[in-house]
């Protein structure tokens, strides 16, 4: 991923990320405790989900290579510019 547009990422707090995921048409298939599982396309991805907290850089990009959402993908849903 382009620096500059990580640079831009490592402050995406948990609630940032969830609208995301709603946004992109992410289900959630089931929320208990602190960790929320979502579908698409027959796809689950499990996301630990704590309140205005933020993710660990190696964290989040494992979630985005889970998820697989590209750049482009990134700007589409406005968590960069």
């Amino acid at each position: 991923m382009n620096p500059e547009i990580w640079d831009k990422l490592k402050n995406i707090t948990a609630d940032e990320l969830l609208r995301a995921l709603e946004k992109d048409d992410w289900v959630l298939r089931r929320g208990r405790g602190s960790r929320n599982t979502y579908l698409k396309n027959g796809k689950l991805v499990s996301i630990h989900y704590h309140p205005h907290k933020s993710y660990g850089s190696n964290m989040l990009e494992k979630l985005f290579h889970d998820i697989g959402w590209t750049e482009a993908d990134l700007k589409r849903l406005k968590l960069v510019k």
